[in-house]
């Protein structure tokens, strides 16, 4: 270990301590889930991009930026992970585990604020359906989502770079596959300043504790309102993708919560794992759960491969005409 001022300059991510065999299949399928949450994430990008009908709805609007942020999300982590399992070499610079700590805090709490604003958009749609157009309008969804990126990315300066200044004067080994909060902080020297620890602890009630509350009374006030005024017709298809919302909202605050709530002592593959969960498995989930029963996804879908369709006969009819062409003009000489 190299050490200036009396902190290590690098860190070493121990991972996952498993044989040959597992890490190689660790590594391909993490590798296939990458790869497939990439492609989800930017269908849906592409569909509400070209689609003229999505692009004017809150809902998809808001969607497509969520579909960009897992994209970040997994790429700040998944990559650096993917490496580490292919390779022995597992040290990381003092400086790029802080950033990557800051920027996988960053995109966590902006996580949480796009989760909130999904929530204000199903709120405001069934509790308020004569003000949601006024209200809900594109250029104050894009409003909405800028203050979303912003707020998630002020949040974290201050924790992260307190913590940063203190001294970490060995082991340097971080256990874990990532730089999160709990691992860095087990290897600063004692005694643990309050001022990091506490602006830390702070965030993360304000961050998720406040999105929580506020997604919970959100969905309550949308079932309340479908239990009193709605047709049992309309009172199912709202349920149903309601549930939808929710279970996105239990699959990253769920694991989330369970990692910052637990004790210190818990033991630490059981981290590495509920991490993942939010990290790697939940970003490719997201893409399906919202779209797989969405009428609207699949009436875009089949407009752009109609549409695709209709552009590759006209282009294989230009050629067969240019082909004729080419051939009468021939004929002509001869």
């Amino acid at each position: 270990m190299e050490f200036t001022n009396g902190t290590v300059q690098e860190f070493i991510l121990l991972g996952f301590e498993v044989g040959q065999l597992q890490r190689l299949l660790l590594l391909v399928f993490f590798t296939l889930l990458y790869m497939l949450t990439m492609a989800e994430n930017i269908t849906i990008i592409t569909l509400v991009v070209l689609d003229t009908h999505l692009f004017q709805l809150p809902m998809y609007i808001l969607l497509s930026n969520f579909s960009w942020l897992e994209i970040c999300y997994v790429n700040t982590t998944v990559p650096r992970m993917l490496l580490d399992l292919a390779l022995s070499n597992k040290s990381i610079s003092f400086s790029s585990c802080f950033l990557q700590f800051y920027i996988f805090c960053s995109l966590g709490s902006t996580e949480c604020f796009f989760l909130s604003s999904m929530a204000l958009d199903r709120y405001l749609a069934i509790c308020h359906p004569l003000r949601y157009p006024q209200i809900m309008s594109p250029n104050f969804c894009y409003i909405l989502v800028t203050v979303c990126w912003a707020l998630g990315f002020l949040a974290y300066i201050v924790p992260v770079t307190l913590i940063s200044k203190m001294s970490y004067c060995g082991p340097n080994v971080i256990d874990h596959f990532l730089c999160d909060a709990g691992p860095i902080l087990a290897l600063a020297c004692p005694p643990l300043l309050k001022a990091p620890t506490s602006s830390l602890i702070f965030m993360d009630i304000v961050v998720i504790l406040g999105n929580i509350v506020f997604a919970v009374l959100s969905y309550g006030s949308v079932i309340v309102t479908l239990m009193k005024n709605s047709s049992k017709g309309n009172r199912a298809k709202s349920f149903s993708t309601i549930s939808f919302h929710l279970l996105v909202v239990t699959l990253y605050y769920g694991p989330a919560a369970g990692i910052y709530i637990k004790p210190r002592e818990a033991d630490s593959s059981v981290t590495k794992i509920v991490t993942l969960c939010y990290t790697a498995i939940t970003p490719f989930l997201n893409p399906l759960i919202y779209c797989l029963r969405n009428d609207q996804v699949k009436e875009a879908l089949f407009r752009l491969w109609r549409r695709k369709a209709v552009f590759l006969k006209s282009k294989t009819d230009s050629v067969k005409k240019r082909k004729r062409t080419g051939n009468i003009s021939q004929n002509l000489q001869h």
